[in-house]
């Protein structure tokens, strides 16, 4: 077994946090190029927080998804031990949740300290924590003591030196791995010079790493800059991050290779890690730059999907290839699963293969409710619903228990409350009950809720309070259902 050593941030060459470009294909491009270290896109606290850790079988990811099913952030074992996650967060406790989540899949954390925009000032984060070193020795120090993994933050230069090396020598104290210092203050931009001046101050200064952000503008344009630029800065190690996004072969010592080939190499990556087509057009519209007004640059403007984005560039083919096999790939694991589930099923389970269509029954009307009125009337417990999550489709099974007997339907269903419809079907089907469809005729829990509603209306207007009716306690019951899913 390969024992990795912690992430050295001396003499390195590192690719700088970027909104919509630090995401996996651009990290991993970096890495193919000779980039030491990659940092992922700023990822705000409160919205990491909210993220479930999914193994993804079949892109061989790990991803963090949010509760709309969004994949927030996701990585790879390629990258494992040289991506630094970096966090918007103004809370200490709430970095402490986030890095917790994902130490394990990444080589650092990092605080940033520096994004001038106003979403990220407002909420007290980026360069708003400036002014405030209580709270950044706060966030830092609660960091450095609660993971196992390097901590470091990036910053912007304050208005005088003497209060930034100051600030960066209480930030030395709070016992991070390093800092990466963007050479400008909060209010300049990249047309700004950068104060290489002040990096220097601030490496004489403190003994922890420095690392150099800001050259893209006035140094580098080729591999010999970046030693330009960390010369005249006197820093351990140079982060970049335009001169990266516009050509990430900025990393290679043999120098860059031609940008159709980059951006090809950039697709491949895309697809084998299913990239979101929007942030995939955005990143190769940032190298195309000046030629997005040519041919090929149009046709990607006009882009919506991957697919016609691979048309763009001349490679439908590996898109078709490339899609087959991840096809094949998850029927294949699919199928493997089915198997696995079937052979510990409990066999005292009965199933059948149903799904629930609510457009088949009336408005309000599911068999769940079918099923709870039945047992009342049978005076037998209410159902009882178990429910599980498949990791690799994040589809839902339900079993429902009813007089001690199981049911279940063997198919999976894209929510929980689908699949508990379904178990509910098959119960009530091998009853032989009516489970409420429209082609049934009659249905009395219709008439029996009409009946209920108006005797509630007339109570109302009498000016009685009398409890729910029973089809409000049977929403209710099902509703209540919906508060944790075990993963299968």
């Amino acid at each position: 077994m390969t024992v990795h050593a912690p992430l050295c941030f001396r003499g390195k060459r590192v690719l700088a946090p970027m909104v919509r470009v630090g995401t996996l294909p651009m990290r991993l491009l970096a890495l193919d190029y000779g980039a030491d270290i990659v940092y992922c896109e700023e990822l705000i606290d409160i919205k990491m927080m909210q993220c479930k850790r999914v193994i993804n079988e079949v892109l061989e990811t790990v991803d963090f998804v949010a509760p709309n099913e969004r994949v927030v952030f996701r990585t790879c074992e390629k990258e494992r031990h040289c991506v630094v996650f970096q966090m918007g967060s103004a809370d200490a406790e709430r970095a402490l949740a986030v890095a917790k989540l994902v130490e394990n899949d990444v080589a650092g954390i990092d605080i940033n300290m520096g994004c001038p925009k106003e979403y990220s000032t407002k909420a007290s984060m980026g360069a708003a924590l400036l002014s405030d070193p209580d709270k950044i020795e706060s966030i830092l120090t609660t960091l450095v003591k609660g993971i196992c993994k390097p901590v470091t933050c990036k910053i912007r230069i304050l208005p005088s030196v003497e209060d930034t090396v100051n600030l960066v020598k209480r930030i030395e104290k709070t016992g991070i791995a390093a800092i990466a210092v963007h050479g400008r203050k909060k209010e300049e931009r990249p047309q700004h010079p950068v104060h290489c001046d002040v990096i220097k101050a601030i490496c004489e200064a403190v003994s922890i790493p420095v690392i150099a952000n800001g050259g893209s503008h006035d140094f580098i344009k080729e591999y010999a800059d970046i030693e330009t630029f960390q010369k005249a800065t006197a820093a351990s190690s140079v982060m970049i991050a335009r001169a990266a996004m516009w050509n990430p072969s900025i990393f290679r010592k043999e120098g860059p290779f031609p940008l159709k080939e980059v951006m090809q190499d950039y697709i491949k990556y895309v697809l084998r890690y299913d990239n979101h087509y929007t942030n995939t057009k955005y990143c190769l519209c940032q190298m195309l730059r000046e030629q997005l007004e040519t041919t090929q640059g149009k046709k990607l403007h006009a882009a919506q999907s991957t697919q016609e984005i691979c048309e763009a560039f001349e490679m439908s083919d590996f898109y078709e290839e490339t899609t087959a096999i991840f096809e094949a790939k998850k029927t294949s694991l699919e199928t493997k699963a089915q198997d696995e589930d079937d052979q510990v099923e409990d066999p005292d389970v009965i199933k059948m293969a149903v799904r629930f269509d609510k457009r088949e029954y009336p408005p309000q009307i599911t068999p769940k409710m079918y099923l709870l009125e039945w047992c009342r009337k049978e005076k037998h417990p209410q159902p009882v619903y178990e429910t599980v999550q498949r990791p690799l489709d994040r589809l839902f099974c339900s079993v429902v228990t009813v007089a001690d007997q199981k049911y279940r339907s063997t198919l999976w269903d894209k929510s929980k409350k689908l699949a508990e419809q379904a178990a509910a079907i098959v119960c009530l089907r091998t009853l032989g009950v009516p489970e409420g469809k429209l082609c049934e005729g009659e249905n009395n829990l219709i008439n029996k809720r009409k009946r209920e509603d108006q005797e509630h209306l007339n109570n109302k207007d009498h000016g009685k309070d009398f409890a729910e009716p029973s089809h409000k306690k049977a929403n209710f019951a099902e509703e209540t259902s919906d508060m944790n899913v075990p993963k299968m």
